[in-house]
């Protein structure tokens, strides 16, 4: 496949809002070793593109600085050692960066056959929210069928995809939503009770409704006041992941509650982890979830797709708090 020299991208001009980002054109990345160069077909937008926009996220070393940390389209050209890909061949990826563009570099391992009779628009959204919740659902935060599970957030990227997943996997699914479309949403997707913050104390709720036992795990990315009140929604022995905070990342904690219960706190990001770790999450996803994907049994909840120089449009909508699942660049 014959390469260009440049390409369309979108750049972060100066940290800020929507309106810092602009187009422009670079040069088309070249693969180097283990890597492989995507003509990118589609790329998603996540709330970590919006984090590295404001200068609140920094890409890691080496990595591009254009946002833009998923997406999909056809395999232009292989660096050495490549062995999993050939050029020519459709696939979905985890970028470390640079998905704003025509054209991004990613780690071999990071990327995936498209599900079965998926498109490449819905297949661009899911790698970002995928790798996340299986790697702090179910590798870390163990989540088991039969398990009850509170995920914030649910008509997000993240909150749909985990609500899919972990009733798809047997678990009793609560989740939390800002609005009464939202929270249906929640429920069509599998959600067994999906509690409209503005209204209603989850806490109490998940209680009640697991007989003042608890939950067994929660996925939170509010952080801030939410800490303390996901403690006491947890059961004995629970387990809380933390993986953002977007009402901030300090809290006043009780820890003999911890202690006394038994409980785990933890966390994680997933764009500074290694190579390895990133390609051991694919790994798992090939086995245990992309076969969901290709039966139909969990898909990618679509809000919105926007063309590349309307990425500000797109993130725009991401910011408005409206959108239901998951936005998408479309490249072409």
């Amino acid at each position: 496949m014959t390469l260009p020299e440049r390409m369309r991208a979108i750049e972060i001009v100066a940290p800020g809002g929507p309106e810092a980002l602009a187009g422009c054109t670079r040069p088309v990345p070249r693969p180097g070793v283990g890597e492989i160069l995507i003509r990118l077909q589609a790329a998603g937008v996540n709330r970590p593109d919006a984090l590295q926009r404001a200068g609140a996220y920094a890409p890691p070393p080496g990595a591009s600085d254009l946002p833009g940390l998923e997406g999909a389209g056809i395999v232009a050209a292989t660096g050495p050692g490549v062995t999993r890909w050939r050029e020519g061949d459709a696939v979905c990826a985890l970028l470390p960066g640079g998905g704003y563009a025509e054209y991004a570099v990613t780690h071999q391992d990071h990327a995936l056959r498209l599900p079965r009779g998926m498109d490449m628009i819905r297949a661009a959204a899911l790698c970002e929210t995928h790798f996340t919740v299986w790697s702090n659902v179910f590798m870390r935060g163990g989540l088991k069928a039969g398990e009850s599970f509170l995920v914030h957030g649910g008509s997000s990227g993240i909150g749909t995809t985990a609500i899919q997943l972990a009733h798809a996997l047997g678990a009793r699914v609560f989740t939390t939503a800002g609005s009464d479309e939202k929270c249906t949403t929640c429920r069509d997707l599998g959600a067994e009770l999906a509690i409209n913050y503005r209204e209603t104390d989850f806490v109490e709720t998940v209680r009640n409704a697991t007989g003042g036992r608890g939950v067994d795990l929660v996925l939170d990315m509010v952080g801030g006041p939410y800490i303390a009140r996901n403690i006491r929604a947890l059961a004995n022995d629970g387990r809380l992941v933390m993986i953002a905070f977007l009402g901030g990342p300090r809290a006043e904690l009780n820890f003999a509650q911890i202690m006394a219960r038994r409980l785990t706190v933890t966390g994680s990001t997933l764009r500074p982890q290694s190579d390895l770790a990133k390609a051991r999450i694919a790994d798992e996803l090939r086995r245990h979830v992309w076969p969901l994907l290709d039966a139909g049994v969990v898909a990618p909840v679509m809000d919105s797709t926007f063309p590349l120089d309307q990425a500000r449009a797109a993130h725009e909508r991401l910011e408005s708090g409206g959108h239901i699942g998951k936005i998408v660049l479309e490249i072409g």
